[in-house]
């Protein structure tokens, strides 16, 4: 691979008024990278249409963000907000398929899925874009099976909730949140990585969720060093090039400040793709 493909475009990016920086980190994301001189192909995303949001949604829930009548995961009901889902969650799903189709791995540079249920947003995620996308994948692919690989801080309540809700037994879901939390679990965390790859063996591609939250200095997260992150995305696009898997990864969680501290833990994710996946470095 000559250069990471990347998707991109600035309806993604909206203000969302809130702590989390997650709606506006976009377009911040990618022009970091383009500073630090990353090989990026960005590619303009398709936006989600109704019927792939209600494969991992319920109608009425999607028709009421959408228009602007029920509060989106920032509790609020923003039209800028409401016009920026459609392309998350696109960018998500033709990252998985640019994935698939390359045999190596794609990006989705945004955030905000793991805490979007079947009927409700919560923790700054409206739609669930890590559903859709594996939805859109066993769409045209009926028998396939996706990995969710989701290493952001917290549980991935929402992603748990409608693969249970809509009985999704292909999807094979691992949330780090739901083991590990503390400094002192950061080797076990580690070591367990290539295991839980080893559970994805054979999926079409695994979606995967490099939170930035985890960091020592997040005011949400706080149990692995910027050192320990970086361990883990290298682990993370090794292991999966070693079995064989592609990879779709996305941003997840991060709410230091000033945002640049944000944008350095996603920087050195990049970094870690790059080295792993490309003919030369940055």
């Amino acid at each position: 691979m000559e250069c990471i493909p990347v998707f991109f475009d600035p309806r993604m990016v909206a203000d969302a008024h809130s702590f989390s920086p997650s709606a506006g980190k976009p377009g911040r994301v990618v022009e970091s990278w383009r500073r630090r001189g990353f090989p990026l192909e960005i590619r303009a995303p398709r936006p989600a249409d109704v019927d792939q949001l209600c494969a991992a949604h319920h109608p009425a829930y999607v028709a009421g963000v959408l228009a602007c009548r029920i509060d989106n995961g920032f509790g609020n009901r923003l039209p800028e907000v409401a016009a920026s889902l459609p392309w998350t969650s696109g960018a998500m799903v033709d990252a998985a398929h640019a994935a698939i189709a390359n045999g190596i791995g794609a990006v989705a540079p945004v955030s905000g899925f793991h805490h979007a249920h079947h009927d409700h947003g919560g923790g700054y995620c409206s739609f669930n874009g890590l559903v859709v996308a594996a939805q859109d994948v066993r769409r045209r692919v009926p028998q396939a099976r996706i990995g969710i690989l989701d290493f952001d801080m917290h549980y991935g309540d929402g992603t748990a909730q409608i693969l249970r809700h809509l009985r999704l037994d292909a999807i094979v879901h691992a949330t780090a949140g739901a083991h590990w939390d503390r400094p002192e679990q950061a080797d076990d965390f580690l070591d367990a990585i290539p295991r839980l790859l080893e559970s994805m063996r054979g999926c079409a591609v695994v979606l995967y969720q490099a939170g930035a939250d985890p960091h020592v200095d997040d005011p949400l997260g706080g149990w692995l060093t910027s050192a320990q992150l970086a361990e883990r995305d290298r682990i993370v696009f090794r292991e999966a090039r070693r079995l064989g898997l592609p990879v779709a990864w996305n941003l997840a969680g991060g709410y230091q400040d000033p945002v640049s501290k944000v944008l350095a833990i996603h920087d050195a994710t990049m970094r870690e793709c790059v080295l792993a996946w490309c003919a030369r470095s940055p």
